[in-house]
């Protein structure tokens, strides 16, 4: 059998995914083939582990015609799928499936594509509205329509040797120690602004993780927040606290970086799970968005929102402009949360 997975888009959904790529490796073993569809953009979240026999790119902007449109799909029959499994809920990736000419096409049944599924599971809900559902169960349960025992929805990732070098070279290059008595911030939003923690409060947490206790502190970043991050390093004012703005930025880098991490803090973003996958505690600062959705199961994992009349809106943008959900989740309450964990923090791991 060659069965077909098209992962998530978003970075952090497909770290939510791995509990089901697990799943799927184990109950169909060689000679059976699992084949990841994804988007060139979140390959690199899966680079290092072993789950997946053969990887297919997918983009429907693309310029390289192959990987969309009519080209993309011979791609797809040329695989011989005789299984797709949908982790993805659009209806393109939906009419995708049943162009494959797989005969078992399984997912949920979403946005107006229930005919193009021969296998069919559908969302809990309360009423007309989606129950707010943890993701990494949203896609095991797909697993476990196909025959998958119960799986842990632990999640896994893996870094590159490339990856851990470059990390070696930031840690050389900042004068970072290496008995990882450091503390990793992440500042970035790429769902949109309404997810950011003001850069003012950044600074400030990092100056007391610093002064208080005695911790340097990392910002790591994607490529559209570098300039946050310069404002966080300029605004703490403290040669302990340094960025990677300046860096040849990948999402192999900041797996490295969060992996050697003591502590990691961070908006509801990508990076908050390579934490969970790599067993580093965690804060992960909530405004707009329904914890639920993308609750881990993870128990070093500390969750911080604050509650408004308005939230959780799930808005990419404050629709009311003031903000409130992140601009009221004060200082103290998030220096807090990480004097608990690095006062509970096991004995150091070798980097």
């Amino acid at each position: 059998m060659n069965i077909g997975v098209f992962l998530p888009n978003w970075v952090g959904d497909v770290a939510m995914a791995t509990p089901t790529l697990r799943a799927l490796r184990q109950h169909f073993a060689s000679p059976d083939r699992l084949v990841g569809i994804m988007r060139p953009y979140v390959a690199d979240v899966l680079a290092g582990t072993d789950w997946l026999d053969e990887t297919l790119l997918y983009d429907p902007r693309s310029r390289d015609s192959a990987r969309r449109g009519w080209r993309f799909v011979r791609r797809l029959r040329r695989a011989r799928l005789s299984t797709v499994v949908l982790l993805t809920n659009s209806l393109r990736t939906g009419w995708l499936a049943y162009m494959s000419g797989a005969v078992e096409r399984i997912g949920y049944v979403r946005y107006g594509r229930g005919p193009l599924l021969n296998r069919k599971l559908y969302p809990p809900r309360e009423g007309r509205r989606l129950r707010p559902t943890p993701a990494v169960d949203y896609y095991l349960d797909l697993a476990y329509a196909l025959g998958c025992p119960a799986e842990s929805p632990r999640m896994e990732l893996a870094t590159l040797p490339a990856d851990e070098q470059a990390a070696d070279a930031v840690w050389a290059k900042l004068r970072l120690p290496k008995n990882e008595r450091v503390i990793v911030f992440n500042s970035s939003g790429a769902y949109g602004a309404a997810k950011l923690w003001p850069a003012e409060y950044f600074a400030e947490l990092a100056r007391r993780v610093a002064n208080t206790e005695s911790r340097r502190v990392l910002v790591i970043c994607g490529p559209n927040e570098r300039e946050i991050a310069r404002e966080i390093v300029y605004r703490a004012s403290d040669p302990r606290v340094v960025s990677l703005a300046d860096e040849n930025l990948s999402i192999g880098l900041s797996k490295a970086c969060v992996r050697r991490a003591e502590l990691l803090v961070t908006t509801d973003s990508g990076p908050r799970h390579f934490a969970a996958a790599f067993d580093v505690p965690v804060i992960t600062l909530f405004g707009p968005t329904h914890i639920a959705w993308s609750e881990t199961h993870y128990a070093g994992a500390i969750h911080l929102q604050r509650e408004v009349p308005c939230g959780p809106c799930q808005q990419r943008v404050c629709p009311l402009v003031h903000h409130r959900c992140m601009r009221e989740l004060a200082v103290d309450q998030v220096y807090t949360s990480v004097a608990s964990l690095l006062h509970a923090r096991r004995p150091a791991r070798a980097a």
